[in-house]
């Protein structure tokens, strides 16, 4: 089989070898200059990476004349497989590179032309012959730059996911110190640690939540689910997110507690059934709080304890328990103030001037029976307390 190569004059590699070393350094040059964004890798080092590209290519290019030998020597092409996976690892794409090689093939076929034409007369032949070769050349050299490239980035991303694997063990298995657990969620490029939200999917949408989630998120395949955590966010952003997906989304604890909210969002999955013919659809554990809790979770008593009476975290201990006594109170009481006074042994007064406290702090929760009911269930399991005499 013919090359490209073997038509070119085999007097052209004595005619240019003398003039390689201002070559050289005049095309990696040019294509430095041409490409301002090779000026943020490290100047010293790439220069002497480009330069020494360059001289491989022009020497290879000067041996092939005349010959029918392949492109590339496994040593050669591993200088340019090298190369590619070199731009793979300072982030950029393809483009870049393969934009380099079509600039140094037009310089290449610039100085080839140049070093025959100051030693003989060249034919219209000649320069089309130099043409093809020179293109046919420079693709090799970007088919070994893009396998390089491809390479980088498929064991980035073994890294990548052996690292996320890391971070999901991490967290679903628990006890991690802290420092070893920042380390692991920084390097998947997580600002911090918080709040970590656990989300059980049918096994079958792992492959497709790691993808969609990919900057947010980690997954954990199991045996009949997958789990994606995720950093906590707005119900409302969660929801759409999640659209159209079987979901059971567990409640936003802190890194810490991760094991404790997939324990819930698993107790939930079993209490929600699917509907006939179809799936659950988004379901979030924070709605069923009240109904694990009454099957004795403790877990689902203490988040919803935290949940419905957060407001009340910033006040001083003795107010948010006097707050507290109160409002146990007023809902036992159906909301008679009478009956509160006199359990509390204070003033009716006092219970308003309470119960309007109460209200700035929890709003309209105080006039909803669904939170009104998770308020007193909450309330109901505290610890007793003696009753406070007077105001």
């Amino acid at each position: 089989m013919t090359t490209p190569w073997q038509r070119v004059p085999t007097d052209l590699a004595a005619a240019m070898r003398p003039r390689l070393p201002s070559t050289v350094p005049a095309i990696a040059d040019a294509v430095a200059a041409a490409n301002p964004a090779f000026a943020e890798t490290a100047k010293d080092k790439f220069n002497r990476d480009l330069r020494t590209a360059v001289q491989v290519a022009l020497e290879r290019f000067l041996d092939l004349a005349g010959t029918d030998e392949p492109a590339l020597p496994p040593r050669i092409r591993e200088v340019f497989v090298a190369l590619g996976a070199a731009e793979a690892r300072e982030n950029r794409g393809p483009e870049l590179l393969l934009g380099a090689l079509r600039m140094a093939a037009r310089l290449l076929l610039r100085a080839a032309s140049q070093s025959l034409a100051e030693s003989r007369p060249v034919t219209v032949d000649e320069i089309i012959d130099l043409s093809d070769a020179t293109s046919a050349f420079v693709d090799e050299l970007a088919s070994a730059c893009t396998d390089g490239l491809a390479r980088q980035l498929r064991e980035q991303a073994g890294e990548g996911d052996r690292r996320r694997r890391r971070v999901a063990d991490l967290l679903l298995r628990g006890g991690a110190p802290a420092d070893v657990a920042r380390e692991a969620v920084t390097a998947i490029g997580w600002p911090g640690l918080d709040r970590v939200v656990p989300v059980l999917l049918p096994p079958d949408q792992a492959r497709d939540a790691r993808f969609r989630f990919a900057a947010d998120g980690v997954v954990a395949e199991r045996a009949h689910d997958a789990v994606l955590l995720l950093r906590s966010g707005p119900r409302a952003a969660l929801a759409e997110a999640l659209e159209g997906r079987d979901a059971v989304i567990g409640p936003a604890l802190p890194w810490t507690e991760v094991p404790e909210a997939v324990r819930l969002a698993e107790r939930a999955t079993e209490l929600i059934a699917p509907g006939p013919g179809r799936g659950r659809g988004l379901v979030f554990v924070e709605d069923h709080f009240a109904a694990l809790a009454l099957r004795g979770e403790p877990g689902a008593l203490t988040a919803l304890s935290s949940r419905r009476l957060a407001a009340l975290d910033g006040l001083r201990p003795a107010q948010r328990e006097q707050l507290l006594i109160t409002l146990e109170s007023w809902l036992r009481h159906w909301g008679s103030r009478t009956a509160v006074a006199a359990e509390l042994y204070v003033h009716p007064q006092t219970v308003s001037y309470r119960l309007n406290r109460l209200r700035d702090l929890l709003g309209p929760d105080l006039d909803d029976p669904a939170a009104r009911f998770e308020l007193q269930l909450v309330l109901s399991q505290r610890p007793p307390t003696p009753k406070p005499s007077g105001s």
